[in-house]
């Protein structure tokens, strides 16, 4: 379903009328759109509140919507989050990103950045072992999915497939601590939105849309992904530790590419 509708809205107009924010707190708004996705997301599961699970934080208005932060922070580690899924109702693939997280996750506490294409709700649907629970929060953000990248494709392609551990705390590791960690990887994460600023062509869709991170063997969490994560993903989490000495990551984009590193704990930078 999800690369469905990654691919499938890639030439869909970007031109909307905007929604209205009434609250400074940003809480999701009545979204028709919303309405039409949730059976394609959920099915007939009944979502409970989400802000009874988790606190859902993201900016009422958008500093830059290209990379938009959004974080996730369990209130109960009693009934553990097995897995999220993230949506943007307008943006043109709604569906930003399917994760299922490890129990060294737990409890869990993970950011990312997002693309954000007009103004919307960006929601959070956490399935635990007592059902499903949704909140979220509306931003004022717009063009997210059709900005120009960074660096020039030459350069970003050189670039592709690098990547960095970034770990917090002068705390030495230890088995059973809980830790911070940031796992930066470079990759443009083509949208199919964006245009050569050389030619001024549509250049073609191309991100990662499957990421694994492990400690050692256990795995902390999965991601299968679509267009609306950010360029150069950052993935910032919580986790206990289990004593190994490294984190492996596993990324595979769109275009076939598969890139594996094994990135010491130790590194702090």
């Amino acid at each position: 379903m999800l690369k469905s509708l990654a691919y499938a809205a890639v030439t869909l107009s970007l031109c909307a009328v905007p929604a209205a924010a009434t609250d400074i707190r940003n809480p999701l708004t009545e979204s028709a759109t919303w309405a039409d996705l949730a059976f394609d997301v959920v099915g007939d599961a009944k979502l409970g509140d989400g802000a009874s699970v988790f606190v859902m934080d993201a900016p009422y208005r958008a500093h830059d919507a290209a990379i938009v932060p959004v974080s996730i922070k369990q209130i109960d580690g009693a009934a553990p989050i097995r897995s999220l899924t993230f949506v943007v109702d307008e943006n043109p693939a709604p569906l930003v990103a399917e994760i299922e997280f490890g129990d060294a996750m737990m409890p869990l506490n993970f950011e990312t950045r997002m693309r954000v294409d007009q103004y919307s709700n960006i929601r959070a649907i956490a399935a635990t072992d007592d059902g499903m629970f949704m909140d979220g929060r509306f931003v004022k953000a717009s063009g997210g999915c059709s900005a120009p990248a960074t660096k020039d494709m030459a350069a970003a392609l050189a670039a592709m497939g690098q990547m960095k551990l970034k770990s917090f705390g002068d705390e030495p590791a230890m088995s059973g601590a809980i830790r911070e960690a940031q796992i930066m990887i470079r990759h443009p994460n083509y949208s199919g939105l964006q245009r050569d600023q050389v030619t001024h062509l549509f250049i073609n869709a191309h991100f990662i849309n499957r990421l694994d991170v492990f400690q050692g063997d256990e795995k902390l969490f999965s991601l299968e992904g679509g267009i609306s994560i950010s360029e150069n993903p950052v993935f910032r989490f919580n986790y206990r530790d289990n004593g190994a000495a490294a984190f492996r990551v596993r990324a595979e984009d769109t275009d076939g590419n598969v890139f594996e590193e094994v990135l010491s704990k130790s590194i702090s930078s």
